[in-house]
């Protein structure tokens, strides 16, 4: 084969757009390799390769120094050995090292994750560019990444997660320009297209998983603030689902499909009451995705008149918790029989409404429930003997003199025991002979029989007709779902203590745990159309074990060779990713977005 030399400055000009390819031609029973220069180029007709010059024969030095030459190729350009035969360089074995082994499994499956959901596209959709040195949208998938995989500051983001993870090899972004204050900037950008993202995950989400939309489940929690939050005017002290009243906090109400896939959220005042938010939040999700015929399911916070009365215009149907203390008109049926057995541990039985409405009253009785509720009683019960005890002891030594004093401490105690004070009558009294006080309590036993009676048990209103007792049952029992996306979100993705002060930053950061929350969905979802369960943490601790690192190679000619390795993944891990349709690649290029 005849070949032609070419000026090696413009042999490199070229290899920065093209490639060199390996051909193999058999002479005199002998097998030689040639190497050509491709150019590839879109026609019409898709792309074609051109051979713009032959090379002749080269060996392994030369082909590496024309390697490293290339090596500031612009990201969509092909690697120049990629899906070649291994080549083979002299190395000094002696100085083989590796460098700066970083996370990878987890980040890689993140990244993953945003993709499957259209999340990297969108965020470069609705973000526009300007002139900021890295995009905002490829902030936004970093926030996201590192509340999924290491959820803790934007600070820390910069000081520690991202230098020590491979999104700098993932993303093509160097370190030193991801720090706290840029990503302080992306959650403001982020945060105007809350609305446009819940849309763009309802659609994704439903066409990935065949979800329906038909049963909606609603529910709010709270969530504290470190610091005074004096730039915050949702800020405020109220009912605290995490025992932190004397922190200030918002409220957040989220509803979710009967899978736990999350549909929408907002951010209420911290002292703002459930039942007050129904109304605003059934409008919002009617009016942003139709009011088709939906049923919404809500435990007893959310019941009021006001509520009931709002969810039954324009045909609403639901099915509702409701106070325990309604059990008391249907004392009949708790005492008569025709219960329906859904499992060893629970019964129910179909109500009509003693009202004459057209609602449905449902009567569940837990075996489970009972012996929780009883066990309460019972250490409730006994902690007021004890303190009553300890009282009357203070009054016969003179001690407790005030009888004021006395029905304060009395009543103090009920308070912190209120499950079991109705069933105590007490009564304060002064000894006529030495004006001592005494204390006299007794236990009522027509409220023991109530208390007995009524252990285990709840009940459900609902003014969907045609559903059985057990279908009403299976479908509110779903509102476990939501508990579980809050309590994923508090303490998988730490969406407490919240640290922001400023109220859009507070609301930006709470849309990442959401955004995070919904890649941990998308996951468990896989795992389970996958047949590995319910459980993606287990899934994410064993990918998160599969580590990048840079493996040295000091070669004869004394150019080092740096390849980003990727750990091999072992056979559980390899079997874990193969069910998830999931292939992770041995090298990553650098500075090449995956």
């Amino acid at each position: 084969m005849k070949t032609y030399p070419i000026d090696f400055v413009d042999f490199i000009s070229f290899l920065m757009c093209m490639y060199i390819r390996k051909i193999t031609r058999k002479k005199d029973g002998k097998t030689h390799a040639y190497w050509a220069l491709v150019e590839s180029r879109r026609t019409e007709r898709g792309p074609r390769q051109h051979v713009v010059a032959y090379l002749g024969e080269m060996d392994a030095a030369g082909r590496l120094g024309v390697q490293k030459a290339a090596e500031g190729r612009l990201d969509h350009q092909a690697d120049l050995f990629e899906n070649l035969e291994p080549e083979w360089v002299e190395v000094n074995v002696r100085g083989v090292r590796t460098e700066r082994v970083r996370d990878f499994g987890d980040i890689w499956l993140a990244f993953q994750l945003l993709k499957r959901l259209g999340l990297v596209a969108f965020f470069h959709q609705v973000i526009p560019a300007g002139r900021e040195k890295i995009p905002w949208a490829d902030l936004a998938c970093i926030l996201a990444i590192a509340r999924f995989c290491d959820p803790k500051s934007e600070l820390y983001i910069a000081e520690h997660f991202y230098g020590h993870s491979a999104l700098a090899d993932l993303m093509g972004i160097p370190n030193d320009l991801v720090y706290d204050n840029r990503l302080y900037r992306a959650l403001d950008q982020l945060l105007p297209h809350k609305e446009a993202l819940e849309k763009h995950l309802k659609q994704r989400l439903g066409d990935l998983f065949n979800i329906d939309y038909d049963l909606l489940l609603y529910d709010v929690t709270s969530t504290y603030f470190e610091g005074d939050a004096q730039g915050n005017p949702q800020a405020k002290r109220g009912y605290s689902r995490d025992h932190r009243p004397d922190c200030k906090q918002v409220c957040i109400a989220l509803v979710v499909t009967k899978e736990g896939i999350p549909l929408g959220y907002e951010v209420f005042d911290g002292n703002r009451h459930d039942s007050t938010t129904v109304e605003e939040i059934v409008e919002k999700m009617e009016a942003r995705y139709g009011a088709a015929d939906r049923i919404w399911v809500m435990d007893r916070g959310m019941v009021s008149d006001e509520n009931i009365e709002f969810l039954q215009q324009k045909g609403r149907r639901y099915i509702l918790g409701t106070p325990k203390s309604l059990l008391k008109k249907f004392e009949r049926e708790l005492l008569s029989g025709d219960w329906e057995e859904i499992n060893e541990a629970l019964e129910v039985k179909k109500c009509a409404s003693l009202e004459g409405t057209e609602e449905t009253f449902i009567l569940c009785r837990s075996a489970a429930r009972k012996e929780k509720e009883q066990a309460m009683l019972e250490r409730f019960s006994c902690r007021i003997e004890k303190e009553l005890e300890k009282i009357q002891t203070s009054c016969q030594k003179g001690r407790l003199k005030n009888p004021a004093l006395a029905e304060r401490r009395i009543g103090r105690l009920l308070e912190r025991n209120s499950r079991a004070a109705r069933l105590f009558d007490i009564e304060v009294l002064r000894n006529q002979a030495d004006g001592r006080l005494s204390i006299l309590w007794r236990k009522v036993t027509d409220r023991q029989s109530w208390q007995q009676l009524t252990q285990g048990c709840y009940l459900l209103r609902s003014n969907i007709a045609d559903w059985s007792a057990k279908e009403l049952w299976h479908a509110y029992i779903h509102l476990t779902d939501v508990e579980t996306a809050f309590r994923i979100q508090k303490n998988d993705l730490v969406l407490r203590p919240i640290w922001h002060q400023k109220q859009k930053r507070v609301q930006a950061h709470i849309l990442v745990c959401f955004l995070a929350y919904v890649l941990w969905k998308c996951l468990a979802q896989m795992c389970k159309n996958s047949g590995l369960g319910n459980e993606p943490r287990k899934v994410l601790d064993e990918i998160k074990r599969i580590k990048l690192t840079d493996v040295i190679l000091p070669t004869k000619k004394g150019v080092e060779i740096r390849l980003p390795c990727v750990s091999k993944p072992d056979e559980h891990q390899r079997i874990l990713l193969q069910q998830l349709g999931l292939k992770i690649p041995a090298r990553v290029t650098p500075n090449h977005k995956m």
